[in-house]
Parts: structure tokens; sequence; C-alpha cells
């Protein structure tokens, strides 16, 4: 994949980045092989609520993985990253799982966070439209009302795909919905697409409306950024070295088991929401999951260790977006302590 150069970055975009307000329960994942066998109570929050990307959890507490790394989890929802992180930071959770660009904006706001691990490496942003718009390229964009969510990170860096692939801001209507409405308004026609995640909204979107979905990815305009992973608290980062290791330990395992049965990974969330969608848009969300867990400078290494070249990437792009200040030291992010022996 290609590395861009980036000119000097913008203003934050911080304020926008925030989703709505309120963090939901989910369960304490216990049962089946899981957390009974005791350990360190701990506590995950995820990004949003469960779909197929969190499969790895479910299972990882189910076969017992978690609990041979000492730990007993507990998993929780969240609603949008930028809450996570900043839940995390007020150390109301021990662990977060949230996106990269909500991660970087809020500890340059000063949320004392680190990264401990990324997890999915290549984002899934993407232009999403069904199939029969005769939409199959990206200049066939042009003149077409693309539904947004204004100050996500898949929004704020759209600018940078359409100029990627030849286009501009005023080739493209933008009508800015939220996560919902963006849905909403492709299934009943109101929009010629969306902008979101491609492993999470498009199989949904294909199953409710019984059409194929077609995307336009980020990655193949050569535009790449990191998305989720673990965070923690610099305390605990500090304070309990050998949680985090065995956590981020843990989290790879898992993540790497849930490839060899996916099946069984997604069968292991079942029950745990009531907004959970069906199995079928579970499986099909995290096989679209597995190809976003590596770049080319860490296929076959383990799950969450990640590349310098790919962190200075990811916080370029970002700075040129305006999601952070300026493209700072990877180190002011990413704790590698708990991911360099894997390497």
């Amino acid at each position: 994949m290609a590395t861009r150069m980036f000119p000097p970055p913008k203003r934050s975009v911080l304020a926008a980045l925030a989703a709505a307000s309120g963090v939901l329960s989910l369960v304490a994942c216990s049962g089946g092989g899981g957390s009974d066998g005791g350990g360190d109570e701990v506590t995950l929050q995820l990004n949003w609520y469960p779909y197929g990307e969190h499969a790895p959890f479910y299972y990882g507490v189910e076969q017992g993985i978690f609990e041979e790394h000492g730990i007993s989890l507990t998993i929780e929802a969240g609603q949008g990253s930028s809450k996570t992180v900043q839940a995390v930071g007020q150390q109301s959770y021990d662990f977060g799982w949230a996106d990269a660009p909500a991660l970087l904006a809020n500890i340059d706001q000063g949320v004392d966070v680190r990264s401990v691990g990324v997890f999915l490496q290549s984002t899934p942003s993407a232009v999403q439209v069904f199939s029969g718009t005769g939409i199959t390229e990206p200049e066939d964009l042009r003149g077409r009302t693309i539904a947004v969510s204004a100050g996500d990170a898949v929004t704020t860096t759209f600018p940078l795909y359409l100029e990627a692939v030849g286009l501009t801001e005023d080739d493209v209507e933008q009508q800015n919905l939220d996560a919902a409405g963006k849905n909403a308004a492709m299934m009943s026609g109101q929009v010629d697409g969306l902008i979101g995640f491609a492993h999470d909204q498009g199989p949904k979107l294909a199953e409710e409306s019984g059409e194929e979905v077609s995307y336009l990815r980020y990655t193949d305009a050569g535009l790449n950024f990191f998305s989720n992973g673990l965070l923690a608290h610099t305390s605990t980062i500090e304070d309990d070295p050998d949680l985090v290791e065995r956590m981020v330990a843990a989290t790879s395992q898992a993540y790497s088991a849930a490839q060899e049965a996916p099946g069984e990974a997604v069968a292991a969330m079942e029950g745990r929401d009531p907004q959970l969608p069906s199995a079928e848009v579970l499986l099909h969300q995290w096989e679209e999951t597995i190809p976003l867990l590596h770049t080319e400078n860490t296929r076959g290494r383990a799950p969450g260790v990640t590349a310098e070249e790919d962190w200075r990437q990811t916080i370029e792009v970002l700075a040129e977006a305006g999601l952070v200040e300026e493209a700072k030291e990877t180190s002011a992010y990413f704790d590698a302590s708990f991911t360099a022996e894997e390497r």
C-alpha cells in the first residue's frame, strides 16, 4: 500500500468527535469456559454496541483464553470511541476498545491514556452504495448525494479520499445525518450512499434491504490509518504493567483463535445483547474484519503488533485532516512495551 506524504497539520476537531452521551452496560461475560475460574477482575468498554468485530472477546472468554492469562473479563458496551477514551481516562474502566482518531484527539486534549495495541490496522472507512446504483468507481460519485456524519473520523478524512481519487468536495453533495439516519436515508433512496465502516454497516444494510452492497474503500485509494485497538490509563500502565501485558496477550490470542474458528467465535456472542445483529450478519462482519487486522508491514505478526511506519502514516493523515493538532512522536500516543517482544 502506498504511503502518502502530507502537508502541515490543521486544527483539532476533538469536540466534533464526541459521540452521543451515555454508556450502556452490557454483560459480565462468564460461563462457557470463561471467567468463572477467577483471576483479576478486569473491565473493558467497547467502542459501540457489540457487533462482529468484537467476537474475539466473547470467544476468548468462552474458551478460557482470558482466564488462562489470569483475567476475569467483563465486557461493556459503549456509545462512541471518544466516550470510551474519556471513560478510561476517568478510570471508570480498566481498558477501552476505541478508534485511533478518537484516541489521538483525546490524548492531544490531555486525556491521560495510551494505546497498548492496535488490532484493526487498516481503516474500514468506505463509501457504501447499493450495487444497483451503478456506482462502481470513484468517478461515479460525481454529482451524487452521500450521507455523512459531521465530525466523525470517516467524514473528516473524506476530503482526503476525494483528493486521492481526483475529486473535490464540490463534486459530491454531502448530507449530514447521524448513524441511524444515514442507514435509513440509504435504505429509502434519499441518498445514493453513505460513508462509514464497511465491516459494520455494510452487512446490516445488505440483510435489511436484501440488496448487494458495494464499497469504495479508502484503502483502495492509498489512504490508510489505524482503527480500533486497546487503550489503558497511563497509571494502569505504570502501576500494573503485568496486567496490561496479560490483557494485550490474551486479546491477541483471542483474535488469532477467532480467525481459526469464525463460526464458533460469532456463536459465543449469542444472547449477549438484545441489539445484536443476526448470526449471519455477525459472521459477515467478523469475516470483513479479518483482512483489517494487518498491513503489509505487519503481515505474519501476532494481532495487535504494529509497525512504526504505520503509526507515522496514521498520525500524519490525522494531522492533515485536523483530527490532531500536530504530528507528534508515536510515543505520545502509544506504549510499545507490550507488543515489542512479538516483533
